[in-house]
């Protein structure tokens, strides 16, 4: 029997992160897979939240299980509140000495095929040096892929607060992913090739952290199409290949070719516009 949450208070938080980030409570549902009617019981309190749902929930709305459920701070707002710093601006990602020779030997070898002393090596420290600042090759995977992720979730929060309606928002997400996947290219050929390579725990807490990233773009495909700005019939399935359309970037761009980030961004959200069936006035 599933285990239910034991905060009558729940569903009240769950209504107000929702409506922090701007969503419908149909738009929210669709993304759930829930009618809006039983959404909307569970806000209420009227059905009682279980544990599963409540982290589908929090995924979905890029929030933690302890904010939902905490009752003596409002959630932050995210999604339509801009965070600061410019989206489109790119400069290095500042990371420390060993991650970043650890980032160069895993996209070399292969993180199977990498060593601590390959890494080593190329930081100019010693064995022992690499284990006083990362605990294990696994550790220095993990938060290379966390500050990609990192990098990439506040870029995406940033560019839905600069949009004034779904269409542009989802134009401004693709925007921000192909911007991503050019800029940051390794890091993003590094997830897409090594994910595998995480401890169980650590590629579920990944897993997480790309749902809440897919979500965004299918929150706006969904109120796009409730809205008739967007004509696909199938809005999960189109929101799910733009965004593998744009990771997929990392896989073939080079700064040395025809094409600058600015061009490829602008591409894909043409192509984006076409995927989901973008009727502009």
């Amino acid at each position: 029997m599933p285990t239910e949450v034991g905060r009558p208070d729940v569903g009240r938080h769950v209504r107000d992160a929702r409506e922090a980030t701007g969503l419908s409570l149909r738009a929210l549902a669709r993304t759930l897979d829930v009618s809006p009617a039983t959404l909307s019981e569970l806000e209420t309190g009227k059905t009682r939240m279980t544990v599963e749902r409540l982290h589908r929930i929090a995924a979905t709305l890029g929030r933690s299980v302890e904010d939902l459920l905490s009752a003596d701070r409002p959630a932050p707002a995210v999604g339509r509140t801009a965070p600061e710093g410019d989206w489109r601006g790119y400069g290095p990602l500042h990371l420390d000495a060993v991650l970043d020779a650890a980032l160069t030997v895993f996209l070399r070898t292969g993180y199977h095929g990498a060593s601590v002393r390959d890494v080593a090596a190329g930081s100019g420290l010693s064995v022992a040096g690499i284990y006083h600042h990362h605990a294990s090759k696994q550790v220095m995977l993990q938060r290379i892929l966390d500050r990609g992720m990192d990098d990439l979730l506040w870029r995406c929060r940033a560019a839905v607060g600069h949009g004034g309606d779904e269409v542009e928002r989802f134009r401004l997400l693709v925007e921000t992913m192909a911007l991503f996947h050019t800029h940051r290219r390794e890091i993003g050929f590094l997830a897409a090739s090594e994910m595998r390579s995480l401890d169980p725990e650590a590629r579920a807490d990944m897993t997480a952290r790309r749902t809440v990233q897919q979500r965004l773009v299918d929150a706006e495909v969904l109120a796009g199409v409730d809205s008739g700005r967007m004509g696909t019939p199938h809005a999960r399935e189109a929101s799910r290949a733009v965004v593998t359309m744009c990771k997929s970037i990392a896989e073939w761009y080079r700064p040395d070719g025809p094409f600058t980030p600015e061009d490829v961004a602008e591409r894909y959200v043409r192509f984006a516009s076409g995927i989901v069936g973008i009727i502009d006035p």
